[in-house]
């Protein structure tokens, strides 16, 4: 009976043993379901959130994307405007200076046209062997007492000059270079700050500098500013003195100035403030 009992025991033992292993296994198989759902479920909701994400970033990208087309359909025409717009002044410039040629060809003595947008003042440019004759002549040679706008007989195409001294009649009849007397005032200036100068080799734009009166002086007369003589300076200490002389004689200030080495231009026509009164005019190249 002892031994029965010790068997029947052991035997009992054993099968405690495995319940307990099996309710173990099963504890842990169960634990391990949620924990395996539960950052299943996270997971879902990480991949939502991530799609969601990413169907906000296609969003933006394909928003962006229009944008950029629409951008950049504007960036063309607006480009293609300005080609248009350079085309058609490239078109301009190349009629002009034909204009200039032929009329050339009609009197050697033409050098150029000088145009002041909106004003009376367009007309060609003559150079004569003097600064006489283009006053009482018109381009065709003809007597006039218009006379011509002209280019000082001293200015050296072949080096070329610094300054391109121009003369023209003040007439009553508003004819010539009456209109230039307008740069008295200064309103007049900022609605009209360019002249143009055409050849048959360019065609330019000067900026206004110095609008000033001034008139001729006697030969005794000292440090006086003889802005009629500037046409080939000696240095560029004689170029800044006629610039500053222009600059502080202006009658009304003009943030543009010139520097050393710019190409100027000079309108000069008859004042009557004074006796013997001049009006000029200065502009530097563009």
């Amino acid at each position: 009976m002892g031994e029965k009992t010790k068997a029947k025991r052991k035997i009992i033992y054993i099968i405690y043993l495995l319940l307990t292993v099996l309710i173990i296994l099963s504890i842990i198989y169960i634990v391990n379901f949620f924990i395996t759902k539960r950052e299943a479920k996270e997971q879902s909701n990480m991949l939502s959130a991530l799609k969601i994400d990413e169907i906000e970033v296609t969003k933006e990208i394909v928003q962006n994307n229009l944008e950029d087309n629409e951008e950049n359909d504007k960036t063309e025409e607006i480009e293609k405007g300005l080609i248009e717009e350079d085309l058609e002044e490239q078109k301009q410039k190349i009629e002009r200076m034909l204009q200039v040629k032929q009329l050339k060809e009609q009197n050697a003595d033409v050098v150029g046209w000088l145009e002041i947008k909106n004003t009376n003042i367009s007309y060609p440019v003559l150079q004569g062997k003097d600064n006489s004759y283009y006053m009482t002549h018109n381009y065709k040679n003809e007597k006039s007492k218009n006379g011509s706008i002209f280019l000082n007989a001293d200015y050296n195409w072949k080096i070329p000059s610094n300054n391109l001294l121009i003369y023209g009649h003040n007439l009553g009849n508003g004819m010539m270079f009456q209109e230039l007397l307008k740069y008295e005032k200064e309103s007049f200036y900022k609605e009209h700050p360019l002249i143009r100068f055409t050849t048959v080799d360019e065609d330019i734009e000067y900026e206004i500098i110095s609008v000033f009166k001034s008139r001729v002086y006697y030969k005794s007369e000292k440090n006086v500013f003889r802005y009629y003589y500037f046409i080939n300076n000696e240095s560029k200490e004689e170029y800044d003195k006629f610039v500053k002389n222009a600059k502080n004689a202006s009658l009304y200030p003009i943030n543009t100035t010139a520097n050393y080495g710019d190409q100027l231009i000079t309108l000069s026509t008859c004042s009557y403030h004074v006796q013997d009164g001049r009006f000029a005019v200065v502009g530097k190249k563009k």
